[in-house]
């Protein structure tokens, strides 16, 4: 983590007495609020304007901002951007609730300047209305981004980066792998037990293996309604899971996490599962998969997403933050985002270096997104009882 440190007493003297005014950095009262930014406590010419921004995830988040943070500080002398890092296991909703509660309690300003968040956390904040609208006259390279991902959430937040789930798959043993969901069913078929996908409850690529044969069966729209009704026409979807079932690994064993289908391609356990883009393709860098292992999206395409910049509309920091995401959304940085998370950038394709373009060719276009919310749980229990619990 980047850490700014005032060196002379006079820098020391001032920041006590701005912690003793209102405080710098993120806490907590005892009722769990956050505690209020001091708007009086003003940068002067000589103190930069510090950013705090909280976010969470695996070590590779953490290591994307270590190297973007600095970047952008060395181009905006006068931004410092205080990271606030939530290990794997530490929920964002709790963020949520507190910025959520600030709100309720009369707050006008909050210590928490810039959020790394989902869907879910926008559409829990889009209630309360604790997230600030952003356009591109504030953030000019907002123009950069698929308007599609930014109408979708109503302009709350940045899609930065996203990835997707693909068909990962040994070439070696694939030569024509499948272009449709349909030939990946009649894949499956004709190859018994060369494939296998991760319980849906347990990891995303299997969430969507699942998420891709229910929904297939209906209208598009209808992988983004959160509407119950919706449920009554899921019948044909599990029917065909349940009818893939003995064709799958070991007769219809079921991994667990993402990670569980990867090592059983990895061993040549299989020889196809579904994977997230950014996973398979980190680890084909790495060597953890055999050279031999390449992706491919089908058609209709399994989900994905992108993963969110959000501005808490209590933040006194807006300008310094706008800043940072214009940043964000340079060329410069998302090849940064491409390199370090594996992943497809926020901006659109074209604007990234043809380089880049050709080596994501096979995996880049295009993805849906399942925003089903609860009917996801539902989803996952009658899978369980239909489709697992089958044998």
């Amino acid at each position: 983590m980047t850490i700014w440190k005032k060196s002379t007493a006079v820098l020391l003297t001032a920041m006590m007495s701005a912690s003793l005014l209102g405080g710098c950095g993120t806490k907590s009262n005892s009722a769990g609020n956050v505690t209020a930014s001091n708007t009086n406590t003003a940068s002067t010419s000589t103190e930069p304007v510090v950013i705090n921004f909280h976010y969470g995830g695996s070590l590779n988040v953490k290591n994307l901002w270590e190297a973007l943070v600095p970047k952008f500080e060395e181009k905006n002398p006068g931004i410092k951007v205080k990271q606030t890092y939530l290990p794997p296991g530490q929920a964002a909703s709790p963020i949520v609730d507190r910025l959520i509660a600030a709100k309720k309690s009369g707050q006008s300003t909050v210590d928490i300047d810039l959020f790394e968040g989902g869907l879910g956390e926008i559409t829990a904040g889009e209630k309360e209305g604790i997230w600030e609208k952003l356009n591109d006259s504030q953030i000019p390279n907002l123009s950069k981004v698929d308007q599609k991902f930014l109408q979708q959430i109503q302009y709350l937040g940045v899609p930065y980066r996203a990835s997707s789930v693909v068909l990962a798959y040994n070439s070696e043993k694939v030569a024509n792998p499948p272009k449709t969901a349909e030939e990946l069913y009649t894949w499956i078929r004709q190859n018994p037990g060369r494939f296998a996908y991760n319980d849906p409850a347990t990891g995303g690529s299997g969430n969507s293996f699942v998420v891709t044969a229910i929904y297939n069966f209906l209208e598009p729209d209808a992988i983004t309604s959160n509407d119950p009704a919706v449920m009554a026409k899921w019948d044909k979807g599990f029917s065909l899971l349940k009818e893939l079932g003995p064709y799958m690994y070991g007769k219809g064993i079921y991994p667990k996490k993402n990670q569980g289908t990867l090592d059983l391609l990895a061993s040549g356990e299989v020889d196809m599962i579904p994977a997230w883009s950014d996973m398979a393709l980190e680890q084909i860098n790495k060597k953890l998969l055999p050279e031999s292992t390449k992706v491919a999206q089908i058609e209709p395409s399994f989900t994905g997403g992108p993963a969110y910049m959000l501005v808490p509309a209590m933040s006194a920091k807006k300008e310094a933050t706008q800043k940072f995401l214009d940043f964000l959304l340079t060329p410069e940085a998302q090849e940064v985002v491409v390199n370090t998370m594996y992943g497809y950038p926020g901006i659109k394709w074209e604007e990234m270096p043809s380089s880049l373009q050709e080596q994501f060719a096979s995996v880049a276009n295009g993805y849906r997104q399942f925003s089903g919310g609860e009917l996801e749980k539902e989803m996952n229990k009658r899978w369980q009882k239909e489709v697992a619990g089958a044998k």
